[in-house]
């Protein structure tokens, strides 16, 4: 049995080129620009909860979507019903639709012609310039609405959402944010994240403000005599004063050239100078000379911004909005004038920030937790293995350096769950070293060479590994993508660790111990541990089966009371799925949480929730969902964070979030979806691999290993998220892979004894593989075990649920499947006889 030398020399090459791109992450930065000019620099992106800065979801206002489209067109609707000399009651705009109203002397038929001729003869001034863009309902015996066809509906805004994405990258151009990630999310929304941005409140002005500006004539307010002109509007102004304006717009904002934040020169306050093109220039010098002594309104986004008093006609082009403005405001406004109006309203749907010390706490937390789960893992190999463990820890750091090294080719993107992959992945990259040298061990026993040893042991735990990796992989491509965010970031990492997992351990571990066997002249292959207490035998004879009715019967009773608790104490449900506002203070030092409650509820915002963590100096206040106040729910997260400050002045307000209701809902449903999703995903694979005996001995255990674990989860309170459905997602994955192995000797072993009794070959199959299921369960363990301790309060909901699953899917593999197959496999036997 020798090397392939071109695959050994294919390994070596892998091996380099992994080392080569993943090595800049290991370094700091003098030392990366140093290295020679041949050697790739590139390093892994952090995520925002690594770096700090801001994430903003932005939403396409429907409402908003249809009245731009339909607004300009109920006048000229208007016009070209009384040109037909049609008789209508009203034609107005409501939701996406335009309804005309008809008297009943009108021809229904007539008139729907006619306004077929219309819509196609305005259909060519819109966007999307396409046949059968309108469609033409009768509603009742005197209504005829006018609508969108989905198709238009998609079209129209595709483009907006387009365009708008365009304007939202200049405008974050403009301020000096370097590497923004701005990306498209379906049809209607647009993702942003900034990284190194603490300033939500900017960002908000600068992307959610649609920056539609025109001018418009101000009137006397006659009011109070009775006197309300059509065609006007009373808008108010940032004080509250209100103003009677003239809904002709005199001059678009589209005509502007160009703006700019400066100081006015006799009073010393910001404003911003504005400059027209030349259409827009005529038409200023001609409002301007036509209106010496009246107010002229400039208007932004229905708001006026001012209302000066012409004093000459304007020739320049050149005007000055002035107002209460601060010289960052100013700033703003001129950015946004610069780069355009949006063509849509957009909302803020999601909002979240992370501070850039707590970036740093995290990745101190992340980094520290894994290499002691690192540390305990190789440790814990050493002693079961001895020196060959050492081959298997060496393999473990090539998985974790080609990881880093294909995160950094594919441009990936490192979060802190990310680096709970990463950690796991230690955990379970050491499970296909120890099925190979159980096998190994088992094949060394018998009376034969030690190449055909070796050779035996990879081929038969070669077809285990694939089928156990496989349900790891199937829980983590559900969770990406049916995850959202940081979480997404883990099952990338995990999937990546559990992939390369497969190629070290098959590939270079086996090239490894040929050539160690070969160079030393290894006779005999003896692998034992290095303390003779962690042995366990495989040729035990526990007769687990005996004690199948106790273990059903108390991992059902357990469920139960899960259940029962679920319904009686819910889940302390995380922002993810309530919605709302949350705000991470860090005050380090003891705070009395009574008067920062009773400060917040002289606010009158509802009820208020606080959360201690870290050593209880630092906590989390939440707030629902405000739906029934007169602010928005930015304006509550000002006046909360003020008020906090104001209190404690020396707390850090180091990370705020704000989810509405259609977010956390549509979060709700991918995770309901995803462990569906996954488990459907289990059972046919399982059914294919096996047998529908065992697809179902599984997918039973695995609703009863969830049930158990939202229960620990409903206990303890640790906040239901969405790291959470990526540890129940993950748990799918591990619990099924834990007892893949098991299914597969057992499905051996009825191939070699077909007289012996199912419970004695269950039996037999259990402790044939007790050592490995041992061993996996205690790597995984060890490797969680540090970030459930050391991890902080960012990462609990997915470490502390880990660390209880792990034991719950190790046990429920001996005493739930197993017993499952029995019965089903008597039911099956006595049906046949």
């Amino acid at each position: 049995m020798r090397n392939n030398s071109w695959l050994v020399g294919l390994y070596t090459v892998v091996c380099v080129l992994g080392f080569l791109i993943a090595l800049p992450n290991f370094l700091t930065q003098s030392l990366v620009e140093n290295l020679p000019f041949f050697m790739p620099k590139s390093r892994i992106a952090l995520g925002l909860d690594l770096r700090g800065g801001s994430h903003l979801v932005l939403e396409i206002d429907e409402e908003d979507f249809f009245r731009g489209y339909f607004q300009m067109h109920l006048g000229e609707l208007r016009s070209f019903l009384r040109k037909e000399n049609i008789n209508f009651v009203s034609v107005r705009q409501v939701k996406d639709k335009i309804i005309v109203s008809f008297s009943d002397s009108v021809s229904r038929g007539v008139v729907i012609e006619k306004i077929r001729d219309f819509v196609q003869n305005i259909s060519s001034k819109l966007a999307m310039r396409q046949k059968d863009s309108f469609l033409i309902t009768e509603n009742g015996e005197k209504d005829i609405s006018i609508g969108l066809s989905q198709n238009s509906i998609e079209k129209s805004m595709s483009s907006d959402l387009e365009q708008s994405m365009e304007i939202v990258r200049q405008r974050i151009d403009q301020i000096g944010i370097t590497e923004p990630t701005i990306q498209r999310l379906g049809s209607n929304r647009i993702l942003v994240q900034l990284p190194g941005e603490e300033n939500p409140l900017r960002l908000r002005q600068l992307l959610g403000t649609t920056a539609k500006m025109s001018f418009h004539k101000v009137l006397k307010d006659d009011r109070s005599k009775g006197i309300y002109p059509t065609g006007t509007s009373i808008l108010k102004d940032d004080k509250g004063n209100e103003y009677l304006v003239d809904d002709q717009v005199e001059i678009p904002g589209i005509y502007l050239r160009g703006a700019s934040a400066n100081f006015d020169g006799k009073t010393g306050k910001p404003v911003v100078d504005i400059i027209f093109n030349d259409v827009g220039t005529s038409l200023f010098f001609d409002i301007t000379r036509h209106n010496i002594g009246r107010p002229l309104g400039i208007v932004l986004d229905g708001k006026i911004l001012t209302a000066p008093i012409i004093n000459q006609a304007i020739p320049s082009g050149m005007a000055q909005i002035s107002g209460d403005f601060t010289i960052e405001q100013a700033g703003l406004l001129a950015t946004m004038l610069r780069s355009g109006a949006l063509p849509v309203k957009l909302n803020i749907i999601e909002e979240r920030s992370v501070g850039a010390d707590l970036g740093s706490y995290s990745i101190y937390k992340g980094i520290s937790s894994s290499f002691i789960g690192f540390i305990l893992v190789t440790a814990f190999m050493v002693v079961v293995y001895g020196k060959w463990g050492l081959l298997a820890d060496f393999a473990l750091v090539f998985n974790i350096i080609f990881t880093v090294g294909l995160l950094t080719f594919l441009g990936g993107t490192l979060t802190l769950p990310g680096i709970a992959g990463i950690v796991l992945g230690i955990g379970l990259a050491v499970d296909s070293n120890v099925l190979i040298n159980e096998r190994i061990r088992s094949e060394s026993r018998k009376d034969r060479s030690v190449f055909y040893n070796l050779d035996m042991g990879f081929s038969r735990a070669y077809s285990t590994i694939i089928d156990s990796n496989m349900t790891v992989l199937i829980a983590t491509a559900v969770l990406f993508f049916c995850g959202a965010g940081p979480v997404r970031g883990f099952a990338i990492t995990m999937g990546l660790s559990v992939l390369i997992s497969m190629f070290t351990s098959i590939s270079i571990v086996r090239s490894m111990m040929i050539f160690i066997v070969r160079y030393k002249k290894i006779r005999f292959i003896e692998i034992k541990p290095l303390l003779k207490f962690f042995f366990i035998p495989d040729n035990t004879t526990i007769q687990f089966m005996k004690l199948r009715f106790v273990g059903i019967g108390i991992s059902i009773l357990l469920s139960i009371c899960s259940i029962i608790l679920l319904f009686s104490h819910g889940l302390n449900r995380g922002i993810d799925f309530d919605g709302g506002i949350q705000i991470g203070v860090y005050a380090n030092k003891p705070v009395d949480l009574s008067v920062v409650r009773s400060s917040l509820e002289s606010l009158k915002i509802g009820e208020i929730y606080f959360q201690t963590f870290d050593e209880n100096d630092n906590f989390l206040v939440r707030l629902k969902y405000q739906s029934d106040v007169g602010n928005s729910q930015n304006d509550v997260l000002e006046l909360v964070k003020k008020k906090i400050m104001d209190v404690i002045p020396f707390a850090n307000i180091q990370h705020t979030d704000i989810v509405g209701p259609k977010i956390s809902g549509e979060l709700i449903e991918k995770g309901v979806l995803g462990v569906i999703v996954a488990s459907v995903a289990m059972l046919i694979y399982i059914w294919i691999r096996f047998e529908w005996n065992f697809a179902i001995g599984a997918i039973i255990t695995l609703i009863l290993d969830i049930t158990k674990t939202m229960g620990f989860f409903s206990l303890t309170g640790i906040e239901f998220n969405l790291t959470a459905v990526a540890a129940i997602l993950t748990l799918i994955g591990y619990s099924v892979n834990d007892k893949v192995v098991v299914y597969d000797c057992m499905r051996k072993n009825m191939l070699l004894y077909p007289s012996t009794s199912l419970l004695k070959l269950i039996d037999q199959s259990i402790n044939e593989t007790l050592g490995r299921s041992i061993y996996t369960s205690m790597t995984a363990f060890l490797s969680v075990l540090p970030m459930s301790i050391w991890g902080g309060s960012v990462i609990e909901s997915f470490a502390l649920p880990m660390v209880f699953g792990i034991f719950i899917a190790a046990t429920s593999s001996i005493f739930i499947a197993a017993p499952i197959i029995l019965f089903l496999g008597d039911w099956r036997r006595h049906k046949t006889n």
